[in-house]
């Protein structure tokens, strides 16, 4: 390696996207690509990608990355995050046997209903049940309904266990990934055999990779074929990662306590760190040490929110689709029209089902209270609130477990809208801080890289040397009655419709 200033390579394979970031010590990014990808539903509820996808795309932006920051330094280290518990089969070689079922997917709602059904102790590290989402109900449906390949497969792993196999040809678990989705408990002795006994995967450790990492812990060196795949000429270290919005709580900052980090994307998570333990139906965790050593973290989150904005973007306001960004500035402008409370009109948000805090993959999106009068832009309006409320629901668990945090901050392509995030600031009654560094998730692998390859000594530390803030939304007090009041009518409309959702969801002809 050169005598030129160390860099930081991020990758991040996104739901709807591949991206690479490139940073320096300071947290600068210099340069930054992205390549989108599809997603496949075969079936309703089911979502799939091909993982060769999520590779070309991170090739291509390496590429083009690398040749933008040519002379202007050696990148030394990468850190790879991932969306979690998107699973796929591999053989061997470390070829996917089918597509992968990606995070969203909710094909095992029976199995998770199964693992529930055990209220083995061990669930309590995890809100007191397992999500349809999770790799465990995942891997318990490919036993089930994919015995062959279930039989013949090498590993069953995560994207970003692959992805990280692609760059070093080792195979490695995710600490953070393991405790928050795979029922990996580290103060407990780490995978408990008597619950994966009682749950039908007795197997469990055949087919999983024997290392666990942590955060910032070295997989290995990027092979040669990798780094010419990536444009690399040296030959960097590859850090151990983590799931993407994880990862994002280091590119916020957020690794004390007091804070609650959301990243607003194509869903929204809500990430707190604790002292000590809560154990809160309704929430995820608390895990111990999957973040910063010693501390726990607790975690909400909304399935559908950007996805909702996107949905209605391209089937009710096509016109605009041509116009990429400016579609969601001019829906935004018709929106900012409409008084509080979109004159009576209520969404749920759960157009994929709920994660936190019903947890209910049966529930489904509802728009009430239409009349003549109302527009598009009340319509837009109200799907912007209902995310609000959603993400209001989540801080009323947290305040009822004495963990309210001082402020939100903030990152994903939700910020960019203005509109909706003062929304959400009046909604919530909380600040939201939005930092200097919009990529806080390419910047969050970054830091974790930095830190692994030895330049910083923890990641709070290289935190407080990458992560700056920029500005605070502050929420408008004279708002907080009327969203009290629609609120309130949004917690009612779910308690009215459960039912009924969940059996159509079960019972349509057809379903």
């Amino acid at each position: 390696m050169t005598n030129t200033s160390p860099l930081f390579m991020g990758i991040d394979v996104g739901t709807q996207a591949g991206r690479v970031g490139i940073f320096n010590l300071k947290g600068d990014l210099l340069a930054m690509a992205a390549e989108p990808y599809e997603t496949a539903h075969p079936r309703p509820g089911w979502a799939e990608q091909n993982p060769f996808d999520w590779w070309h795309a991170i090739c291509r932006c390496s590429r083009e990355v690398v040749k933008k920051i040519k002379g202007q330094g050696d990148v030394c280290a990468v850190a790879v995050c991932a969306t979690s518990a998107t699973v796929l089969p591999v053989d061997q070689n470390g070829l996917p046997m089918e597509n992968a079922i990606i995070w969203m997917d909710s094909r095992a709602g029976k199995e998770c209903c199964d693992i529930n059904a055990t209220h083995h102790e061990i669930l309590k590290f995890s809100g007191g049940e397992v999500s349809v989402e999770w790799m465990v109900p995942k891997r318990l449906w490919l036993k089930r309904n994919r015995k062959d390949t279930y039989s013949r497969a090498f590993m069953i792993v995560e994207a970003l266990d692959w992805i990280n196999f692609k760059l070093s040809g080792v195979w490695a678990i995710s600490k953070c990934n393991a405790g928050c989705k795979w029922n990996y408990v580290d103060t407990q002795g780490g995978w408990n055999s008597d619950f994966f006994q009682q749950i039908g995967l007795a197997d469990f450790s055949e087919k999983w990779p024997e290392k666990v990492l942590a955060m910032g812990e070295v997989v290995g060196h990027l092979t040669r074929d990798a780094c010419q795949e990536l444009g690399l000429s040296e030959a960097p270290l590859l850090v151990q990662g983590s799931i993407d919005a994880h990862t994002g709580m280091l590119g916020l900052g957020v690794v004390h306590t007091g804070d609650l980090a959301v990243i607003m994307g194509t869903s929204f998570v809500h990430l707190a760190l604790l002292d000590k333990p809560i154990f809160a139906k309704g929430l995820w965790g608390p895990y111990p040490n999957v973040i910063v050593p010693g501390l726990w973290l607790i975690e909400g989150g909304q399935i559908s929110a950007g996805s909702i904005t996107r949905w209605f973007r391209d089937h009710l306001a096509r016109e605009l689709i041509a116009d990429g960004e400016t579609a969601y500035h001019q829906l935004a402008e018709e929106a900012a029209k409409v008084p509080a409370g979109s004159e009576g009109l209520i969404v749920l948000d759960f157009w994929q089902g709920n994660r936190t805090p019903f947890r209910d993959q049966n529930l489904s999106g509802a728009i009430w209270g239409l009349r003549l009068h109302h527009t598009r832009g009340h319509v837009y309006r109200a799907i912007l609130e209902a995310v609000g409320y959603g993400t209001k629901n989540v801080l009323k668990i947290l305040e009822e477990n004495d963990c309210k945090p001082k402020r939100f901050i903030a990152c994903g392509g939700a910020t960019k809208n203005a509109l909706w995030l003062q929304m959400i600031a009046d909604i919530c009654q909380v600040p939201i801080t939005i930092t200097r560094e919009m990529e806080a998730v390419l910047l969050g692998s970054a830091i974790n890289a930095s830190v692994g390859a030895g330049f910083y000594n923890t990641l709070s530390v290289a935190c407080q040397e990458m992560v700056s803030d920029q500005r605070v939304v502050q929420p408008n007090e004279k708002k907080q009655g009327v969203y009290e009041y629609y609120f309130k009518k949004y917690l009612e409309t779910h308690e009215a419709l459960s039912s009924m959702m969940s059996k159509m969801e079960n019972e349509r002809p057809g379903g």
